[in-house]
């Protein structure tokens, strides 16, 4: 299975250790858990990075970065049904963050998926970078990519 990652030009090379989600946080993961955030298309990758953008931000250089999920590699996968009513809140209820950090903590398995927000029937994929089974993941090399213009009116 493929899955994807946009990202700044800039932050290409450590796009898939989980460093940025370690300093930050995220809406899956709290400071000081590394975790790389994916979606399952290519397009949902695109929307999810866009709602986080400003106009300003157009003029970005992003990469799309295609990574294999090899089809032995063990996921888990959390529902809609699994998740508190106000999971698609903003900012993000802390439960999500705790269910994350969990995974993380637990090592269970590399990979994650959880709906996403954006298009809730839709996924999106977490990856845990500190996970033995991360180093079958294949990632490939970085693609320039870039929104329409339209997008911003």
């Amino acid at each position: 299975m493929d899955i994807w990652r946009i990202t700044k030009n800039k932050h290409a090379a450590t796009a898939f250790t989980g460093e940025g989600a370690r300093r930050f946080g995220g809406r899956w993961n709290g400071k000081g858990a590394p975790m790389v955030y994916c979606a399952s298309t290519l397009s949902l990758a695109g929307l999810e990075t866009f709602v986080h953008m400003e106009s300003e931000d157009a003029d970005n250089l992003l990469v799309a970065i295609r990574a294999t999920l090899p089809a032995t590699l063990k996921t888990e996968r959390l529902t809609v049904d699994e998740l508190p009513a106000n999971w698609r809140d903003y900012p993000a209820p802390s439960i999500l963050a705790d269910l994350g950090d969990k995974w993380i903590r637990e090592n269970r398995t590399a990979v994650l998926f959880v709906p996403s927000v954006v298009i809730p029937i839709e996924e999106n994929v977490l990856l845990n970078p500190e996970h033995p089974e991360f180093s079958l993941i294949e990632i490939g090399q970085p693609m320039p990519f870039s929104f329409d213009l339209r997008m911003w009116k």
